[in-house]
């Protein structure tokens, strides 16, 4: 899931090197703030409800953990049909909601990590991890995120295409993850789907860097527009880094067995 408000930062901004603009690269740097900001809530909330007994069983324990599961989802869709005219506070307050949310769900690898248990995904797919195991993911995380961001802001092919396919396609893959909650289980297709979940979102980070860049230029100098830009680029930059982080951890933990 990711970059959900594309038509927000369409292309056909000012021509020439946009890469050496010093507005623009504190315009950037608001985006990258606000992004590290929220994965490092993330990650406070995760320790909490994966450390903390009340809260653990407060998240996974009861029907809160369905909201914590399905509610990104629903605040994504949600904002599609009524955010028509999104305000900084409206965007700001998805934001981190779906941090928080995001966050207490990974608490589910703090709790395998602390009581050194395992489980089972449902197509049966082993997983037992650590601590030293969730810092590598976070380590090759971060590193992937730097350089496709990297790659996004200093290119000077139209990343575009590239990005109404990415966000069709992960719309596709969503679908089938659902599906694949009828279906049969099956290891292989959920390998599938997270490789392509993958793929997927690595695009979506270079595409949604260049997006920002146009549409800093496109907007000009309107700082509501400017803040509302700056909230959905921090949105979509971190469900593509939860994204990419919670499938590397899964491929670091399942080598474990």
């Amino acid at each position: 899931m990711a970059d959900f408000q594309q038509a927000q930062t369409r292309p056909g901004a000012r021509a020439g090197d946009m890469s050496v603009d010093a507005g623009l690269r504190s315009f950037m740097l608001g985006v990258y703030n606000k992004l590290m900001i929220g994965i490092a809530l993330a990650g406070a909330l995760a320790y909490v409800a994966g450390t903390v007994e009340p809260v653990t069983q407060l998240v996974f324990g009861t029907p809160l953990f369905y909201v914590v599961q399905w509610g990104p989802i629903v605040l994504l869709l949600g904002s599609m049909f009524f955010m028509k005219n999104p305000s900084p506070l409206a965007t700001g307050i998805l934001y981190w909601s779906i941090v928080t949310m995001l966050g207490l769900g990974l608490g589910i690898w703090v709790v395998m990590a602390e009581g050194a248990t395992g489980l089972s995904t449902r197509g049966g797919i082993g997983l037992t991890t650590s601590y030293v195991t969730i810092a590598k993911a976070f380590l090759i995380t971060s590193s992937a995120f730097g350089a496709l961001s990297l790659w996004g802001y200093t290119t000077k092919h139209n990343l575009s295409g590239i990005g109404s396919f990415a966000v069709m396609a992960l719309w596709g893959v969503v679908a089938l993850s659902l599906l694949n909650l009828i279906l049969p289980p099956s290891s292989t297709f959920e390998w599938i789907i997270m490789g392509a979940v993958f793929v997927l979102s690595a695009a979506l980070i270079a595409v949604e860097t260049q997006q920002l860049k146009q549409g800093y230029y496109e907007f000009g100098g309107d700082t509501r527009s400017l803040a509302v830009l700056t909230n959905w680029g921090a949105l979509n930059f971190f469900i593509s880094f939860v994204n990419m982080f919670r499938i590397v951890l899964m491929v670091l933990s399942s080598s474990r067995r």
